[in-house]
């Protein structure tokens, strides 16, 4: 089973590609990097996402990426290593955690804001 550190994964998602969807300029802070990660390492903010606020992040639930394809499911919300929520996503035979914070949830989906291809790149070999 492959893991890619929650940090790591959250910060790269963050940088590597815009809001999925805005109504207006956000005032949210910009995601700060984790220590330990690698500075060129992008990062996902779904904060300023669209996302039902009352919705949250549930075992089972489906993962998309940013294309709106379906790339797996959460498999455990347990508090991470900063004791913020952190949801397990099982994609395949790969595994990663991102904070639940960095997940825009809406249909019943949680969406991660990287396409699987940039997330598949991010996870170890």
């Amino acid at each position: 089973m492959k893991r890619l550190s929650f940090g790591a994964l959250a910060i790269s998602l963050a940088i590597s590609a815009p809001a999925m969807a805005q109504t207006a300029p956000s005032a949210a802070p910009a995601a700060q990097p984790q220590p330990g990660a690698p500075a060129s390492a992008p990062a996902v903010d779904a904060r300023s996402a669209a996302s039902d606020a009352s919705a949250t992040v549930t075992v089972g639930m489906p993962v998309k990426d940013n294309t709106g394809v379906a790339i797996g499911t959460v498999s455990s919300v347990q508090p991470g290593p900063n004791g913020a929520p952190t949801a397990t996503i099982t994609m395949g035979t790969k595994v990663f955690s991102v904070g639940t914070d960095t997940l825009a949830v809406s249909g019943g989906a949680a969406t991660v804001n990287a396409s699987k291809t940039q997330i598949e790149g991010m996870l170890p070999k």
